[in-house]
């Protein structure tokens, strides 16, 4: 039997294999020279724009959520124990300040703020308030039921507690919620507070009654003997300073001086209530030191040093791809005309009669 009809008949060329799965395949086009670096300077330049003029003000802005507290303390203070309406030196006196800050809408943050003022064996004064604060300004917006321990017709005004982002040497009107007013922070000068350089700015708040404080004391707090009540209203002489790091607007340290007295109403007898010098605790001093450094690096890398950097990168990137492309065009006429020149010559060869 032959090969033929044991194995059947051999299989015909087909030709190439790309016949056999579809058409043959196209040669890549390939970049033109110089579009990549052309593609890099465009961006590079596009982020030198972008990042001082949009992405550093969007960082700039404060937190929309935030928890934190403020701790100031007086190892010897003297205040005026209501209990039994005597009076206690050398003792401690601590003011916390409790902020929880949520999002309201895009710009806006709404704190909820809670002040407590103690000795170690009691709590001597407590009040609240909500404020709507600014972003970007850091100051209060009157909107979105707003109060101070409870009273919703006051209309706080200034800033809260932090300074804009890139505070300058002037003045800022700070709202006190205590007297229900914003009187000016006044700038004193440049200090260094943890290793960070901070601006100093001081608030004197003269004696002021303090709304909503009237009470019934005792009468011979102010005259011996004197039997009965009086109505007194609770007064506040206060000297607030505070050390604000100028490019992220953080408070990194502040203290305060604060005299507080009993006035009866419609008299100048008063007497004192409390008397303390409070600090902040140096480890929280060291701790908001350190979050305004980074936040300052942050923000002077997008204010400053990334465009200087990106747009000269940029430029060279730009103007590289530009020179590479006109290169390579040049080149490519160079390398044409040759072959260019012999089709021609062999056209007019082609072109003449020939001689039988």
């Amino acid at each position: 039997m032959s090969t033929v009809s044991q194995f059947g008949t051999a299989p015909r060329d087909r030709g190439p294999v790309d016949s056999q799965v579809g058409p043959q395949r196209r040669p890549r086009r390939s970049v033109p020279a110089g579009t990549l670096l052309v593609a890099a300077g465009t961006f590079l330049l596009t982020l030198a724009v972008m990042l001082p003029l949009y992405v550093h003000d969007r960082v700039a802005l404060l937190p929309a959520a935030a928890e934190y507290e403020l701790r100031l303390v007086d190892g010897d203070a003297a205040y005026l124990n209501t209990a039994n309406w005597s009076w206690v030196d050398h003792t401690e006196v601590e003011r916390n300040t409790a902020v929880d800050a949520t999002a309201n809408g895009g710009e806006w943050s709404a704190w909820e703020m809670t002040v407590d003022t103690s000795v170690p064996d009691r709590m001597v004064d407590h009040w609240s308030r909500r404020v709507i604060v600014d972003r970007a300004t850091a100051r209060a917006v009157n909107c979105c039921g707003e109060h101070v321990d409870g009273d919703r017709a006051v209309r706080q005004a200034g800033l809260v507690h932090h300074f804009p982002a890139g505070a300058g040497a002037d003045s800022y009107p700070f709202y006190d919620a205590e007297v229900r007013s914003a009187p000016s922070m006044e700038f004193q000068g440049e200090d260094e507070i943890a290793g960070v350089p901070a601006r100093r700015y001081s608030q004197a708040i003269e004696a002021t009654q303090v709304p909503d404080s009237a009470r019934d004391v005792p009468a011979d707090l102010f005259t011996s003997e004197a039997e009965g009540t009086v109505t007194a209203t609770r007064w506040l002489e206060l000297t607030r300073t505070l050390w604000v790091e100028p490019v992220s607007g953080t408070v990194v340290n502040m203290q305060e001086t604060r005299r507080e007295t009993l006035r009866v109403q419609n008299s100048d007898d008063a007497v004192p209530l409390l008397e303390a010098d409070l600090t902040m605790a140096d480890a929280q001093v060291d701790g908001y030191a350190e979050q305004a450094r980074v936040r300052s690096v942050l923000l002077r890398s997008l204010h400053d040093w990334a465009p200087w950097t990106l747009a000269p990168l940029g430029v060279l990137a730009l103007a590289g791809g530009l020179l590479r492309a006109r290169s390579h065009r040049a080149q490519e006429r160079t390398d044409g005309q040759p072959e260019q020149d012999g089709r021609e010559e062999h056209a007019e060869d082609d072109s003449r009669p020939t001689t039988p």
